[in-house]
């Protein structure tokens, strides 16, 4: 419900999608769901990242992080894109009141954040971060963008900012403080965006994992479900659920393929989540066709009980 620079609910802090006019669908939504003893948890998929002719990109050039050669467009999927600043105060009062207004107004059950809730680590050389790490340290930033002591400096802000987001969320009072991330295997997420998300598991400020395993083959999927993060966070109770790419775009899993790795998660004692639907069998069923991929997901999933409504965190 959050991508492209816009939302899917009336907003103080950014445009409702094009379109939607005085609709206000998640509000809807979650009303209509919690009739039925359902609950919603929006997803915000862009998180810190938005499309390079965003209205709030030309406003405010001063919030973007930059590269070291001073560029700030990066191309994700074919598009440019740019990062707001996690460790600006101003990017992180308007990001914190886009998710705190629907927590508050519309009371659904939780939020959900990205992978792109993140600090790509070529970033971070704009004049307001090269000020900020000076203040901290007294040097400059280092041109290794790999480098321990710059890497980790970065990681400590974006926590800083999960951590107050959640101070936020439960404060909020009507809403609940439910948080669920959904971010890539750890050592990518940990060195290319910057998330420590095994310390954000452990150390209570996030309620659920929803990890996106793409690898290509299920070798490689195996692989990345034995990472220590993965294995530690499981362990430690939180919820885990693990992403699957059904299809989107020129890459559709064939089902046999798809029912292996249900089958590795589920033996290790994940859940499964299908990125997208469309490619199980809406337009990115590829050439097995949607009849017969739809057949072949109800066996899969044939006798397994529905997931249980998630307790209350408050």
């Amino acid at each position: 419900m959050w991508s492209r620079g816009s939302t899917f609910h009336r907003s103080a802090y950014a445009p409702i999608e094009p379109g939607l006019g005085q609709l206000d669908p998640i509000c809807r939504m979650t009303a209509a769901a919690h009739r039925r003893g359902m609950q919603v948890i929006p997803w915000f998929e862009y998180g810190l990242m938005e499309p390079a002719n965003a209205a709030v990109v030309q406003q405010h050039p001063d919030w973007l992080l930059q590269a070291s050669d001073g560029s700030s467009s990066v191309i994700m999927h074919g598009k440019a894109m740019v990062w707001l600043n996690p460790a600006h105060p101003a990017v992180r009062h308007r990001l914190i009141g886009l998710l705190g207004e629907i927590v508050q107004r519309c009371s659904v059950d939780g939020i959900q954040l990205d992978d792109h809730f993140a600090w790509p680590v070529d970033l971070g050389y704009d004049p307001y971060t090269r000020a900020l790490y000076r203040n901290d340290t007294g040097n400059d930033p280092p041109l290794n963008v790999s480098d321990r002591a710059w890497m980790t400096w970065r990681r400590h802000r974006l926590t800083d900012l999960l951590r107050e987001l959640r101070q936020v969320l439960k404060s909020k009072g009507t809403g609940r403080a439910y948080v669920s991330l959904s971010p890539g295997p750890f050592r990518f997420a940990y060195n290319k965006w910057l998330q420590d998300w095994e310390l954000w598991s452990l150390g209570g400020l996030i309620d659920e994992l929803v990890v996106q395993n793409y690898a290509y083959s299920v070798a490689g999927f195996a692989k990345d479900l034995q990472q220590p993060a993965l294995v530690k966070a499981s362990g430690w109770g939180i919820p885990v659920e693990i992403g699957i790419l059904a299809g989107f775009g020129g890459r559709t899993t064939p089902m046999d393929d798809l029912s292996q790795r249900v089958q590795i998660a589920n033996a290790m004692g994940y859940g499964v989540i299908y990125f997208y639907w469309e490619g199980l069998w809406g337009q990115y069923a590829g050439p097995e066709g949607a009849s017969l991929r739809k057949q072949a997901f109800q066996q899969i999933h044939a006798g397994s009980p529905p997931p249980p409504l998630l307790p209350p965190v408050f």
